[in-house]
């Protein structure tokens, strides 16, 4: 006699078994400023599956390093990260953000100048557009210093992730990177700015 595999003899008499759906994850891109230092945080947040270092918002298909930090092709460096909207929401993630940059300098952050880090927050649907929107108002209201937010949202375009020794940089690397972000003085200005709140 012929046998029919479990699973079409299930079928055939409609008794499949369901197969749960796989989770769905969104994703959250930031720029703020060297994105060594922007990856730390949102690894600590709970429900962040993954974060990426790289650039966006140029004009160079698949810039390099060396491109990017001349200035020459419109990138910021940025992180991209992937999170389980069930576990965190967006609007965390935009908390997380702000207390971990200085929203009241164009084109720099701490001691790095120029447009490659520059701060910004790209929106990759209409609900993140309007959360953003939504958080950046909010915090014009209750911001504990007198400067103006001038980090722009703008429509996310192409993410382009980094060289692969620049992922987990701070992992990696942890002297280097401790003795650049002190050196850079970005922990001293986030206090400045956010009080107890800075880098949390």
């Amino acid at each position: 006699m012929r046998t029919i595999p479990a699973l079409l003899l299930l079928a055939t008499l409609g008794l499949a078994p369901v197969v749960p759906a796989q989770a769905a994850t969104e994703k959250a891109t930031f720029a703020g400023g060297c994105f060594w230092c922007m990856e730390p945080p949102y690894d600590a947040v709970p429900g962040v599956i993954s974060t990426t270092s790289g650039y966006i918002g140029g004009r160079t298909a698949n810039p390099t390093y060396e491109q990017v930090s001349s200035g020459s092709t419109g990138h910021a460096e940025a992180i991209q990260v992937v999170y389980d909207p069930a576990k965190v929401s967006y609007e965390k993630l935009l908390e997380v953000f702000w207390v971990n940059i200085d929203p009241t300098v164009r084109d720099r952050q701490f001691c790095d100048s120029g447009t490659q880090y520059r701060t910004g927050i790209f929106y990759h649907s209409e609900a993140q557009r309007k959360a953003a929107e939504a958080s950046k108002a909010a915090l014009e209201k209750t911001k504990p210093f007198k400067a103006p937010i001038v980090t722009p949202i703008e429509m996310a375009g192409t993410f382009h992730p980094a060289e692969d020794y620049h992922q987990d940089y701070y992992l990696k690397n942890p002297v280097r990177y401790k003795f650049y972000r002190n050196g850079c003085g970005r922990d001293a200005r986030l206090r400045e700015l956010w009080g107890d709140k800075a880098g949390k």
